[in-house]
C-alpha cells in the first residue's frame, strides 16, 4: 500500500473532544479513495458504491500530520474493489482501516459501464 496523500489536522477539522472529526476524516478518504478509482480505470465518471466496516483504531489531534494510503484488491466487470488505511506521518500509528471499498465505473447517463481492466494499470512511484 502506498501512503502519498497528506493531511495536517486542523482546528476546524476536530470535534469537540478536540480529536479529528470523523466524518471529516471520511470525506477525506472518500475523496482519495475515487480518486485512485478514477485514475485505475480511465473514466472520470466512477461512484462510490459500498464502504466496509469503518474501524477508528486512534485518534489524530490538531497539528497531527496524516497519511493516507489506498490499494487496488480487487476488479470486477464494472468495479474496482479498495482497501485504505490511514496512518499518522510521524509515529506510523494506525489511526482508522477499511477493509473494503466499491466503486462502479459509470456511463454518462450513470449506468454501469464494463471498465475492461483486470490489474493496476498506475500506482504510485
Amino acid at each position: 500500500m502506498n501512503f502519498h496523500t497528506r493531511k495536517w489536522v486542523k482546528p476546524e477539522d476536530l470535534n469537540p473532544n478536540g480529536t479529528l472529526f470523523g466524518g471529516t476524516l471520511l470525506r477525506w478518504i472518500d475523496e482519495e479513495a475515487v480518486i485512485y478509482a478514477i485514475i485505475q480505470l480511465g473514466n472520470p465518471r466512477v461512484v462510490t458504491k459500498f464502504v466496509s466496516e469503518i474501524n477508528f483504531v486512534s485518534s489524530a489531534r490538531q497539528g497531527d500530520i496524516i497519511e493516507m494510503g489506498i490499494k487496488a484488491t480487487n476488479f470486477g466487470r464494472t468495479s474496482i474493489t479498495l482497501t485504505c488505511e490511514v496512518r499518522n506521518k510521524i509515529t506510523k500509528k494506525s489511526i482508522l482501516t477499511i477493509e473494503r471499498l466499491v466503486f462502479v465505473n459509470v456511463d454518462e447517463d450513470g449506468n454501469p459501464f464494463p471498465h475492461g481492466k483486470t490489474e493496476i494499470t498506475y500506482a504510485y512511484r
